[in-house]
């Protein structure tokens, strides 16, 4: 009897393969069995893929530094759970697609100006249409953050830091994906959400560098402050480049209604101010 997996020579009563670790399967795929292959694959306590979700909220440290310092077989590596993260998020977007099209614009829209809102949605459309990409494209970011924020700790590299952010984006990813939705269901409005999601992904990634660290609480405090100084110097950053694009390609439809809608938002600031003096 062979292997079927990597074609190794086993005996008979082998239940897993000695080299590749496969189960030995002996019987015909049928209804039941595949049923219980994914009870056992996505339901079962003792299973990777749960194990990692469950422990990255009571002990991300383990998770985390564990696989950076060599445990490899315990927990989904950060690449599989970043890209299980990104399919449901993909799910997720086009759930609300169908069933909430204007959460998201409102989310980005506190204000509720009439005149925003287009400019808002096109934005929206273009992240929902590259959503991956703009995932992924957040790791370095964040990873280069990270490393700034702790840099006279000498305990891990960029690119560990780099493990650290694909575990804590992903997880962060899947949970409010369920969230979300759940929230939305119930009527929450759209701007309260955004809020509270934008302040939960702050506290979540506190939370995981103070354990990974072991730091005390105000230590993580200061340094979460730096974290988000850092994040908003780079926004301006960004800001300033995307100004200069805009004035670049000022004649864009895309750029024309983004202007109207900046105007929009100027004059109604203005009224509120009037009213308010």
């Amino acid at each position: 009897m062979e292997c079927k997996n990597c074609q190794q020579e086993l005996i008979d009563n082998s239940d897993y393969c000695n080299k590749c670790g496969g189960r030995v399967i002996r019987n015909r795929l049928t209804f039941r069995n595949l049923f219980e292959h994914i009870t056992e694959t996505f339901f079962n306590v003792d299973n990777k893929l749960l194990r990692t979700f469950l422990n990255l909220f009571k002990r991300p440290e383990d998770v985390i530094a564990g696989y950076i310092n060599g445990v490899r077989k315990k927990y989904v590596n950060p690449i599989s759970y970043l890209a299980l993260a990104i399919s449901i998020g993909g799910l997720y977007v086009i759930i609300l697609n169908k069933y909430f099209p204007d959460a998201l614009s409102k989310m980005g829209n506190p204000m509720g100006v009439k005149a925003q809102e287009e400019a808002i949605k096109s934005a929206m459309s273009s992240v929902q249409e590259y959503y991956s990409i703009i995932m992924v494209l957040f790791i370095p970011i964040y990873a280069l953050i990270s490393r700034l924020v702790f840099v006279n700790r000498k305990e891990f590299n960029l690119t560990e830091h780099i493990v650290m952010a694909m575990y804590i984006v992903a997880q962060f990813s899947l949970l409010s994906s369920f969230l979300n939705i759940l929230i939305l269901i119930f009527n929450i409005p759209p701007q309260i959400l955004g809020a509270v999601s934008a302040l939960f992904q702050i506290g979540f990634f506190a939370y995981c560098y103070k354990r990974i660290y072991k730091i005390s609480f105000w230590g993580i405090v200061l340094r979460t402050l730096f974290f988000i100084a850092i994040l908003g110097a780079t926004t301006i950053l960004f800001s300033i480049l995307s100004v200069i694009i805009g004035i670049i390609f000022r004649d864009h439809p895309i750029m024309k209604s983004f202007i109207e809608s900046q105007k929009a938002v100027y004059e109604a600031q203005k009224t509120i101010r009037d009213s308010i003096n």
